[in-house]
């Protein structure tokens, strides 16, 4: 059994690499076709290390940076093929290929870099932050409760660029010996500026219901994913009563570290297309698009599990469930909304047609929603965040131009003592 396992492990790996090596060669042929970017022409990098799987970290930040680029010129640099294949396939930003340390380093050592952003926690961050003379941001991707938000990696960072006080709050109570105030920087989420997609169905008298769980976990704190304990019973609860329609919305690595996992999630697309074939006027939506933000206005009740899904679509300030994880081991941090969510257990997700109704009826838990939004997001009305970004990235310009202004004089009192020096002699 176990020499089965490793054969099937270094298949997997020779499988990956391959592909990394094709991935490599079709980038570089594109990039050959494109005219060489200017000299000192951008001041705003966007560091991305992932491959395409992690591609939703990036796509969420696409039109708030396209914006933010009309003042300040931004690039991604991408250190995976596969990642800056799908970037370029895209074309949201300007994309700098830098596989190797020395990519990075002459492609930076030929710009006015002053304001790096990291959009996640990749180990090969640290490759970058080597690099001084320019402030290191993390703007992550998305806001939560969950663990990876009060990583002790924040300390890393010159800044961080956070979605409001639910944020801070949790950062202090977390972190020893973090200068919150002095180091993070309020920006509410300016991706609700920009939120994207058309509806895929007619709308009718249906009930829409968002179910949009995470992926299964890579350790046994971070267990949230609901895919298996709740969501096949849920969907097909709701896929029954020909009265809802479902929009199936799965963290895009559900299945990457549990086969079992996966395979819940593949009943759920094929039981959404056997109702469809039943149902034309159905319409439910199996959504795996790079779009957000139809699905979280247009469902009348979300069911999410812990994850940036919960903050996402609380800013909608519409009714929702959290799936309580299975495993007793996953951490849930309930000093913050989740102290006062509507949670949803496995053993009541066949219950689900009957609390999707209880919560739509419950204007005191809207009511409460509101409360956490301003908590969680500051002001929501549109616009704001995005000025919020803008001014947090404009306070890091205007610093950055203070140092170098110090070390200019530095340099030129250096200059004069020495000048001074030799006239003495």
């Amino acid at each position: 059994m176990g020499a089965l396992s490793d054969a099937r492990k270094a298949y997997r790996l020779l499988r990956r690499a391959l592909a990394s090596r094709s991935a490599v060669q079709r980038v570089r042929r594109r990039l050959a076709d494109r005219e060489p970017y200017p000299l000192d022409h951008f001041q705003v990098a966007v560091y991305f290390a992932d491959g395409a799987v992690n591609m939703y970290q990036m796509r969420q930040w696409y039109r708030p940076l396209a914006e933010l680029s009309q003042r300040w010129p931004v690039v991604v640099l991408s250190r995976s093929a596969t990642g800056a294949e799908k970037l370029l396939e895209e074309g949201g930003l300007p994309v700098a290929f830098v596989p190797k340390v020395r990519d990075l380093e002459s492609f930076i050592a030929h710009q006015d870099i002053r304001v790096v952003l990291y959009v996640n926690q990749n180990t090969r961050n640290f490759q970058m932050f080597r690099y001084g003379r320019r402030w290191h941001v993390f703007i992550n991707h998305g806001e939560s409760d969950k663990m990876y938000m009060t990583t002790n990696q924040y300390k890393a960072y010159d800044y961080a660029f956070v979605a409001g006080q639910a944020a801070r709050d949790r950062l202090t109570r977390t972190l020893w010996d973090y200068d919150v105030d002095r180091r993070t920087i309020d920006i509410g989420r300016p991706q609700a500026d920009h939120y994207s997609g058309r509806l895929p169905y007619t709308p009718d008298e249906r009930t829409v219901v968002l179910y949009a769980p995470t992926w299964e976990g890579d350790r046994p704190t971070a267990l949230y994913g609901s895919i298996a304990t709740h969501g096949e019973t849920l969907v097909g609860e709701l896929l029954a009563t020909g009265r809802h329609r479902v929009i199936y919305r799965p963290h895009p690595r559900s299945g990457v570290v549990d086969e079992a996992y996966g395979a819940s999630h593949r009943r759920i697309v094929a039981a959404i297309e056997a109702a469809n074939a039943a149902d034309a006027g159905a319409q439910h939506v199996y959504d795996d698009g790079p779009d957000l933000g139809w699905q979280l206005s247009a469902a009348d009740v979300a069911v999410v599990d812990i994850s940036a899904m919960v903050y996402d679509r609380l800013a909608a300030g519409k009714p929702l469930l959290i799936t309580r994880p299975a495993d007793p081991r996953a951490s849930v941090d309930t000093a913050g909304y989740l102290a006062d969510c509507e949670w949803l257990t496995a053993q009541d997700a066949g219950r689900i047609v009957a609390e999707v109704e209880r919560v739509r009826a419950d204007e005191a838990a809207v009511a409460r929603l509101r409360t956490w939004v301003q908590h969680y997001f500051g002001d929501t009305t549109p616009g704001v965040a995005t000025a919020k970004f803008h001014g947090a990235v404009e306070r890091l310009m205007q610093e950055w131009e203070t140092w170098h202004a110090r070390e200019d004089d530095a340099i030129l009192e250096e200059h004069d003592d020495d000048e001074a020096g030799e006239d003495d002699a």
